[in-house]
């Protein structure tokens, strides 16, 4: 069994664990080097799990049709449901329902949300091929292979919070601003 995954994603390749399992949640941290309170994203597979983990609103279920599956992650207040060791220090986690079948079909398969970060040294470049993160090799349980990523823009998500009802804010740009910003305007 493995506690953390090594995956290629829709934006640049991600390392998962668990959300659910304390011990897990901390690894991811270890083999990234990351302050405890920064906070990291969960993965769910589809759309109607994400009100399990965050409070949904009839204006963010609009907005979440629109945005997902997609390289975009939004946040959300969230529900007690989630482990309270995965950002301790916030109200507030990040979703993402990547458009990449590998990685949800493993969220599936374990049956619980992947918290989820980029595959590199807290603070370096984020990676498109498993070679640029050698580093973390023998930190991570389970390497996937899925080639060099397509576009090469080294942008992770964008990164919108809808935490609170009403209001948005594009917390990081990423790879898929204008359409999200687009579909913010529009609703």
């Amino acid at each position: 069994l493995f506690r953390s995954v090594a995956v290629p994603t829709d934006t640049i390749y991600g390392v998962a664990a668990l959300a659910q399992n304390k011990e897990a949640v901390r690894k991811l941290y270890d083999i990234k080097g990351r302050n405890f309170k920064k906070p990291v994203a969960i993965c769910v597979s589809e759309r109607e799990e994400i009100p399990k983990w965050g409070h949904v609103t009839s204006t963010t279920e609009k907005i979440l049709r629109d945005l997902l599956p997609g390289p975009m992650t939004v946040v959300l207040k969230r529900t007690s449901n989630l482990n309270s060791d995965l950002n301790p220090h916030t109200f507030a986690i990040g979703i993402r329902i990547p458009n990449n079948d590998l990685i949800r079909d493993l969220e599936r398969a374990c049956g619980e949300p992947l918290a989820l970060t980029s595959a590199n040294i807290s603070n370096h470049q984020s990676t498109i091929s498993i070679e640029e993160f050698k580093e973390i090799w023998p930190n991570v349980d389970l390497i996937v292979d899925g080639g060099v990523l397509h576009d090469g823009t080294r942008q992770g998500s964008t990164v919108v919070d809808l935490s609170s009802d009403g209001c948005f804010e594009i917390i990081r740009k990423g790879c898929a601003y204008e359409k999200t910003l687009a579909v913010l305007q529009q609703n």
